[in-house]
């Protein structure tokens, strides 16, 4: 005892400290704030909420979310709102735009760090603020200019303010603050009212519906019902209601597209064909969870074990359970299923999979250790067979095999580590030094990826580089129509290009231009109804053509016709 109490225990305890501190701060900023804007916008949602955004920093109309020119109620407006004040303030950028995104995730990480601190002591709070940005779920979704991530950053924090509410985060960790219940039920108003006008009703049913079961399981039904204390309604309705009053006021047809079509029939219909099998979410939550997979799979193996055991739990814990298991089983019935949908699953999961850590790293976990090991042997493996060419990725991401390979070969060594540090004759010093490696091997990944991503030519997933072109060959945009190509290019095209781009099946020009997958070249110059209107430009490169129309069947060349090509 003399020896660990002495100065020089304390000393390096507070260094320890320090460290940890330093690398909680990197770990944040390299996950959710460095290279926001490394890629143009992917896939089909991303340009449409920044045109959205755009709109209303240009228009002063802050109510109406307008889609080239048309009302649009797919989404309520918080990351309309967030991106367009981003634009406002630093301009109109990929990085503005995911702003929002990245900020929600910081505060949802500290206000659940601030839960683990209250539950579990602070080592678990330490490891939670190292374990929950890594996860491959956290970085992706605070990088992307969607709706999931203000949503579930929102949700986040308001079932952070219900566990306040039902007292569970009354211990010895922390002291108790005065009038915390009167804050918590306005913060929790506050809070979920942001989530409503972040995604929807949604919400309200998933909070709503982990409470209830936590009341069922645990018996405190007076204080679930606390929650519709008049401060906590006072404070939601006058978060969420006056835009939803005003948006309906301006546009009749509000509640119908938006209540009925965009959340009634997309989770009971398959009308928006996101179909998926009723499994789907576990392997998202599998994915998500990289490069921690292992461990999250060990813990939740063990945990429902030991509940099946002993058939009971403390009540902080099934409110855990209760928080993240009514997320999956709901969305998993949906008949519209995204992966975006189970983001509020990782929060929970990630604060039980932290505890875990801590709670059996003092004992010998030797199915554990082996586990680790053997994933991490596994993913080594793969990695030498894909940078050795035994293996091969789709042809398109066939240049992609070094990276991959490097990837992996991280994510192993981190697993390894990981596995060491659970051996039962390591000192503690020895243990929080493994775990740190881990941790900084994976930042290293992170922030050299990001790095790469800036300078590899990415057009086969963003069209910025192509809008860039058709404006250096001074392609009259008036005139520009495209054919047949994925409507996330052609949105991406509507974005940079500043217009809504006409399709060429619906609005044909005598005399223009048509962009177009390589593949249907041959379809259009080939069609009867289109024949004598069509001259082939030789503007095609790999999956992408440029071609002329002229009323005269010449066939005419641009003068910079080789600007418009997939950069070498």
């Amino acid at each position: 005892m003399t020896e660990l109490n002495s100065p020089d225990s304390r000393h390096t305890s507070r260094a320890a400290q320090i460290g940890c501190g330093i690398l909680i701060c990197v770990t944040l900023y390299v996950c959710y704030f460095s290279h926001l804007g490394a890629i143009g916008f992917v896939g089909p949602d991303e340009p449409r909420y920044a045109w959205i955004a755009r709109d209303m920093m240009e228009t002063g109309d802050w109510v109406t979310p307008r889609l080239y020119g048309r009302p649009w109620f797919e989404k309520p407006p918080l990351l309309y709102w967030g991106a367009a004040l981003s634009f406002k303030l630093f301009g109109v950028s990929e990085a503005a735009a995911r702003l929002p995104s990245a900020i929600c995730a910081l505060l949802a990480t500290l206000a659940l760090a601030w839960l683990a601190l209250r539950l579990y002591g602070a080592e678990t709070a330490r490891w939670l603020l190292l374990l929950l940005p890594t996860t491959a779920g956290m970085i992706g979704f605070s990088h992307a200019a969607a709706t999931d991530m203000p949503f579930s950053g929102m949700l986040t924090i308001a079932m952070v303010c219900a566990a306040v509410v039902f007292g569970l985060t009354r211990n010895e960790n922390t002291p108790i603050l005065p009038r915390t219940l009167w804050l918590a039920l306005v913060l929790f108003g506050f809070f979920l009212g942001l989530a409503v006008l972040a995604k929807g009703p949604a919400a309200i049913v998933l909070c709503g519906g982990a409470v209830f079961f936590w009341a069922l399981f645990t018996k405190r039904w007076r204080d679930a019902l606390r929650l519709l204390h008049p401060a906590s309604i006072a404070s939601f309705c006058l978060t969420a209601l006056p835009w939803y009053i005003l948006c309906a006021q301006r546009n009749p047809d509000f509640f119908r597209v938006f209540i009925i079509e965009h959340n009634v029939k997309r989770y009971l219909t398959p009308e928006f064909q996101h179909i998926q099998p009723f499994w789907f979410y576990g392997s998202v939550l599998l994915v998500a969870f990289l490069p921690w997979t292992a461990l999250f799979l060990w813990s939740a193996v063990h945990g429902a074990i030991h509940l099946w055991r002993t058939r009971c739990a403390k009540e902080h814990t099934w409110f855990l359970v209760c928080w993240a298991g009514f997320c999956v089983i709901f969305f998993s019935i949906s008949q519209s299923k995204l992966p975006g949908y189970v983001l509020p699953a990782i929060a929970p999961l990630t604060l039980s999979l932290s505890h875990f850590i801590w709670s059996s790293r003092y004992t010998a976990k030797g199915a554990l250790i082996a586990g680790l090991v053997v994933t991490a042997t596994g993913l080594g493996t793969t990695g030498v067979l894909l940078s050795h060419s035994f293996i091969h990725l789709a042809p398109k991401y066939d240049s992609l095999s070094q990276f991959v390979a490097l990837v992996l070969y991280t994510i192993g060594l981190s697993t390894f580590l990981l596995g060491l540090s659970f051996l039962s004759r390591l000192s503690s010093p020895a243990r929080n030094a493994l775990l740190a490696s881990c941790v900084a091997v994976l930042l290293v990944l992170v922030g050299s990826a990001k790095i790469l991503l800036t300078r590899w030519n990415l057009d086969s997933i963003s069209t910025d580089w192509l809008a860039d072109a058709l404006r250096q060959d001074s392609v009259s945009l008036h005139q520009l129509r495209v054919f047949r190509i994925p409507r996330s290019f052609h949105y991406g095209l509507n974005f940079y290009l500043h217009r809504e781009i006409p399709d060429w099946e619906t609005d044909r020009v005598a005399d223009g231009y048509v962009l177009s997958d390589g593949s249907y070249c041959d379809r259009l110059a080939t069609e009867q109804e289109c024949h004598d209107l069509w001259g082939m430009r030789d503007f095609s490169s790999g999956s992408w053509a440029l071609l002329r129309v002229t009323p005269d069947l010449s066939v005419q060349r641009s003068r910079s016709g080789e600007h418009v090509q997939k950069k070498e």
